[in-house]
């Protein structure tokens, strides 16, 4: 059987909204390191805000210096003339555990009441200025990179491309896997009976979850995407009793089989996904009869329904990947960005809450990625694609009320700068994702495996969970 072959029956055996990418040939028995199996559970979330967000505003220098560079460059208060700057007065303070050594003070949107809070409780922490990078890289060696050779990712400043860089930590090279999918090929030996794969996404096919031993499963915001008209009686029932029939025939070919493996598995997954969902816990923190939830929360909800049935479902480890959209705020920055990150921390808190009712929040890490940040400068009522931005991590294994990473100068032209704002991250998108893999299971040995790059820089393991 030919590797085309053996890849698509990877894909049909994940069901009918599951895909799968392949790695580099060689790579994969190498992965699979001993069974065992896990005596607890654990589960990433991944919050991808696809557009860019400009996350300078999300959690902006207070201390007095600070403020005045960040407001010079952002051209002033927002929503007068050009400028972006949050106005200092409005930011909800953040409490530093470990004081930042330089003295500087920061603060949160003032849209982003609910991840304050839990910020200040000790369950989130912000890292700095992150963003992909294949080695440390400064200034002057961005500056010099075509003529020395210091190695960049390709693209910057491209939506797909970095995203496709957050998504597969791939930097210069060719892989066809994303971070969260190598975790799960690393890891498929030692998950037992799991009735579902461990990467869900509520929010569409991704390349973040896309393996090669093992492939993801896709399913809507409120549960699994069933077909239509089956039943248990009647003329539901003898249609289901057909397609079963279809499906479950003996087919002459590999694609045949294949595709009628997809069709079979995509209706046992409906059924075990919504079953379960079904069995789930109204949530007191997710309201659930007559109230309308944004997408985001939505797709929230439903994680926790499926964390609540964790044990019904056999899970030890899981992976979601949810997302909400409208970060690429090239203009009316001052209209839209409260209504943004708003519906993001009313969502992550209500989601927390709905964690701690389940007792669940030490298990569970929630994250976010973006496209890149953005400039500090304007382009006349919003800002334009750049590099590094600031990133949320929540959880109850989060080691929070802490600042990661270093919050560079907010300069136009400083150290920092490589052009209009755009900001050199300090903090490469493997440490990153290489902390939160080794808190769920990866060991040092296969850690490069998921981060690739992560050998090139001294600290692999950024501290910001237990």
């Amino acid at each position: 059987m030919n590797r085309q072959r053996r890849r698509f029956l990877r894909a049909a055996a994940a069901g009918g909204l599951a895909y799968a990418f392949g790695r580099t040939p060689g790579t994969v028995h190498a992965q699979m390191s001993g069974g065992g199996g896990f005596s607890d559970y654990k589960a990433m979330v991944c919050l991808f805000l696809f557009g860019g967000n400009d996350s300078w505003n999300m959690v902006v220098p207070t201390s007095a210096a600070e403020y005045d560079a960040y407001s010079n460059a952002r051209g002033g208060p927002l929503g007068v003339g050009s400028g972006l700057a949050v106005p200092q007065a409005s930011l909800l303070p953040l409490t530093l555990q470990t004081p930042d050594p330089n003295g500087a003070t920061y603060g949160m949107h003032p849209s982003m009441g609910g991840v304050q809070e839990l910020f200040n409780a000790g369950r989130a922490a912000v890292v700095a200025n992150v963003g992909p990078l294949i080695r440390p890289t400064t200034k002057s060696q961005y500056q010099t990179a075509a003529t020395t050779g210091h190695a960049l990712p390709p693209q910057l400043f491209s939506h797909n491309d970095q995203q496709d860089q957050w998504h597969s930590l791939r930097g210069r090279a060719i892989v066809r896997s994303g971070w969260a999918g190598r975790v799960a090929d690393v890891l498929n030996s030692q998950l037992g009976a799991q009735q579902l794969p461990l990467n869900v996404s509520l929010s569409g096919q991704t390349f973040f979850q896309a393996g090669e031993v093992a492939t993801p499963y896709v399913m809507g915001a409120a549960g699994a995407n069933a077909f239509a008209g089956f039943g248990t009686g009647g003329t539901p029932l003898a249609r289901r009793t057909a397609f079963e029939a279809i499906a479950n025939a003996n087919y002459g070919t590999v694609y045949e089989r294949g595709y009628a493996s997809v069709q079979r598995r995509a209706v046992q997954y409906a059924d075990r996904v919504n079953g379960a969902i079904t069995a789930a816990r109204d949530f007191t923190a997710l309201p659930n009869a007559g109230v309308t939830l944004s997408p985001l929360a939505t797709q929230l909800r439903t994680v926790a329904k499926l964390i609540d049935v964790r044990s019904r479902l056999s899970m030890s480890r899981q992976i979601f990947f949810v997302s909400t959209g409208g970060f690429d705020t090239h203009d009316d920055l001052a209209a839209d960005q409260p209504g943004l990150l708003g519906n993001v921390s009313a969502s992550i808190k209500s989601f927390y809450d709905a964690l701690t009712e389940i007792g669940m929040e030490g298990s569970v890490t929630l994250f976010t990625q973006s496209d890149f940040g953005r400039t500090l400068t304007s382009n006349g009522d919003g800002s334009d694609h750049a590099w590094g931005g600031v990133q949320l991590v929540v959880g109850g294994a989060v080691r929070g009320q802490n600042l990661y990473g270093r919050y560079p100068l907010l300069t136009i032209n400083g150290p920092d700068d490589v052009g209009g704002g755009r900001m050199i991250p300090s903090v490469s998108s493997d440490q990153y994702a290489g902390t939160i893999a080794r808190w769920f299971g990866i060991n040092d040995a296969n850690l490069p495996l998921v981060a690739p790059s992560i050998g090139n820089f001294a600290q692999q393991d950024l501290g910001f969970l237990i």
